[in-house]
């Protein structure tokens, strides 16, 4: 199972992607121009992975707090993704593992599961 972890609500556009065999990451820099281009940035890190956006069987997405713009994009990027290709997504803010002692991205895929935190609904905090 391949996983696809996004996070535009940090300092640092981050992503991770999570194989039977390996883990990947990169980050880029936050900014509105790279928002408006996290398809091709995804899609980009995934080539040079030899992935495609059709070999991942779940996107995880940290809701915030964070940037408006950069929530609204990665969500809007995301349901996309669900729509075409029917992949599920999983939208968490770190507040939901506010008493985990190993918080990192490799974990949140387990997170998700073990605070049962709902797929394919979304529920976004933004900073004000």
């Amino acid at each position: 199972m391949n996983k696809l972890i996004i996070d535009v609500a940090n300092e640092k556009i981050f992503l991770m992607v999570i194989t039977n065999l390996s883990i990947y990451n990169i980050t880029h820099e936050n900014t509105k121009n790279n928002y408006e281009k996290l398809t091709i940035i995804i899609n980009d890190f995934l080539l040079s992975k030899n992935l495609k956006i059709a070999d991942i069987n779940a996107i995880y997405i940290n809701m915030g707090p964070g940037s408006f713009a950069g929530i609204r994009n990665s969500i809007s990027v995301v349901k996309a993704f669900n729509i075409v290709k029917n992949i599920d997504y999983y939208c968490y803010n770190l507040d939901d593992f506010k008493d985990e002692k190993d918080l990192s991205y490799e974990n949140i895929p387990d997170l998700c599961k073990k605070h049962e935190i709902k797929k394919n609904l979304i529920n976004p905090i933004y900073i004000s």
